[in-house]
């Protein structure tokens, strides 16, 4: 069966009339507002470019002294110990359901591609996983079918408020734009599924990405009221958990959980994007540039700080906190590796449990129990440890305070950093959103610290650490030139990467352009599908829809 034959297939199963009638619905009220908070977003990216220090805000001062806390936390998410994390792909739901895991966040942001076939088979995926009936059969006839007995509690990621849906377009009088990727989510799952989950006794929930303020949060939870109204649901039905993943959002922790208070569930560190939100606001500033990827973890000031502030703030408000990511994945062919990579999961985990986290996110199932054995030590049978409220007062300056001791530029980071976001990028374009490279699970988040930092150091022509030599070698355009063509060679004889040139392209823009370029995907969007991919724009007024092939790149 074509490409082109399946989508018409699943289109005729997600895109109902009635569905139309309610993301149109949705579109009206609420793509005003995204359109402002975009906005916003640029105007205060301009304000911090200029030298605006960032700050806890004096205006809503008041919540964050005052008392009150978030709606009580449903059955279903009380014991969040272990998340598993994967795109929402039809073998890594099965997978992820039936893993053992606490939670299943179902990706249709960071971790999925969003091609066409992608995002509609990824919600085809998740209504049969929801009713249990998903199956799966691979090229080679294997088969996955869904454990009717998981009690895995499925939560959904929408994209990001920046992305678009260009597949899905609505008529706006003469002309037409294309709907928002987390509308377009959003609705498509609760249309079809929030029900279903009420009968079942289980909770519509969502995970929502890369916020930069309350007044984000405020715009989801009015989207979550109309929504539940539409469908005749109790208003406070719903419940999301917003990562903590922009370093905006880190001083507004008390507010989102405010603003969202009928509505949250708790926050989540998003470890990996909140560096590179950190790098990207600062990107013109050389008091913010990090040494190599490998350098940056949880214990740098800026890092531990923002992670301790949300134990707090989440268990001040009755709301879970939720660890970062455990991006390493195991080597079955190299058992070394394996075993370094299991114990230092082990060692993170076991900070966060410490730290007062109630869970943690893994990439792999078999990180599952390794994980759980951390929290297991300090929960015990408790589902969380929300009485454990940390008392350290954390400052506007902690959240800034970028120093690592001993940190290093070197030519192995900067090697490195090429050589993943080649890789991702290329896959990025292949379809796949979540690729195993060097032994870690790289998602969009990963790949875009590593562009961003190789922007800023050529930005700034930074210093290259080189013991040997008396004067230190900077990075330049040259340098970038010569070890992105060695990268692409290594990349070229050990692995299939048929979209490679693509990708150089693309990374060749992001870090040679003089402005920085505020998202990677978004950079990359309109050249992801290959020439003979189809595109579908609907129009929502008539439910009517046309096709074209897509114009060669």
């Amino acid at each position: 069966m074509s490409e082109k034959e399946l989508i018409k297939i699943i289109q005729t199963e997600v895109l109902t009339s009635e569905l139309l009638q309610f993301l149109h619905t949705l579109h009206a009220r609420f793509e005003p507002g995204r359109r402002e908070l975009i906005k916003a977003r640029a105007d205060r990216a301009t304000k911090i470019a200029r030298g605006e220090e960032l700050d806890f805000l004096a205006a809503t001062e008041d919540v964050r002294t005052s008392v009150w806390q978030v709606a009580p936390t449903p059955q279903d998410l009380q014991d969040r110990r272990v998340e598993i994390t994967g795109p929402a792909e039809a073998k890594m739901i099965i997978n992820a359901l039936n893993c053992g895991a606490k939670v299943f966040m179902a990706d249709l942001e960071d971790s999925l591609s969003p091609t066409w076939l992608n995002i509609l088979g990824g919600h085809q995926s998740l209504s049969a996983a929801v009713r249990k009936t998903l199956a799966f059969e691979n090229e080679a006839g294997k088969k996955y079918t869904l454990d009717a007995a998981s009690k895995t509690t499925l939560i959904v990621r929408p994209r990001g408020l920046h992305l678009m849906e260009e597949n899905f377009s609505v008529n706006e009088g003469v002309a037409s734009s294309p709907i928002s990727g987390s509308l377009f989510d959003f609705g498509v799952y609760f249309f079809h599924n929030a029900k279903e989950l009420i009968r079942q006794g289980r909770t519509p929930a969502f995970y929502l990405p890369k916020l930069e303020s309350h007044l984000e949060a405020r715009w989801w939870n009015e989207v979550f009221i109309e929504a539940q109204n539409l469908l005749s649901i109790p208003v406070g039905t719903i419940r999301a958990t917003v990562l903590i993943e922009t370093i905006l959002a880190s001083f507004e922790m008390d507010e989102i959980l405010f603003e969202l208070k009928h509505h949250a569930a708790g926050l989540n560190a998003g470890r990996w994007d909140y560096i590179f939100s950190l790098i990207k606001k600062h990107a013109n500033n050389a008091k913010y540039i990090l040494p190599d990827r490998v350098q940056v973890t949880m214990s740098t000031g800026f890092m531990s700080s923002y992670a301790e502030l949300l134990v707090q703030t989440c268990h001040r408000r009755g709301a879970h906190a939720i660890g970062g990511m455990a991006a390493f994945i195991p080597n079955r062919k190299e058992p070394d590796v394996t075993k370094t990579a299991l114990e230092k999961v082990a060692q993170d985990k076991a900070r966060e449990a410490a730290l007062g986290f109630d869970g943690s996110w893994v990439a792999h199932p078999d990180l599952i129990a390794v994980a759980m054995k951390e929290f297991d030590q300090v929960l015990g049978a408790k589902p969380n440890q929300k009485q454990k409220i940390p008392a350290r007062k954390v400052t506007a300056r902690d959240l800034l305070d970028t120093r690592i001791p001993g940190g290093k530029i070197t030519e192995a980071g900067i090697r490195n950093n090429i050589n993943v976001s080649l890789q991702y990028i290329e896959r990025w374009l292949s379809g796949l959103g979540a690729v195993a490279i060097h032994n870690l699970m790289e998602d969009a988040a990963t790949a875009e610290i590593s562009r961003s930092q190789l922007w800023q150091w050529l930005h700034f022509n930074v210093e290259i650490d080189a013991p040997s030599e008396t004067i230190k070698p900077r990075f330049n355009r040259d340098l970038y030139l010569i070890w992105r063509a060695d990268e692409m060679k290594k990349i070229q004889q050990t692995t299939a990467a048929p979209l490679i040139e693509r990708a150089m392209t693309i990374l060749d823009e992001l870090v040679m352009q003089k402005e920085f370029a505020e998202f990677l995907t978004t950079k990359a969007y309109h050249r992801l599908l290959a020439p003979e991919s189809l595109f579908v724009n609907w129009s929502l007024a008539n439910h009517s829809h046309s096709t074209k092939e897509g114009d060669s790149l």
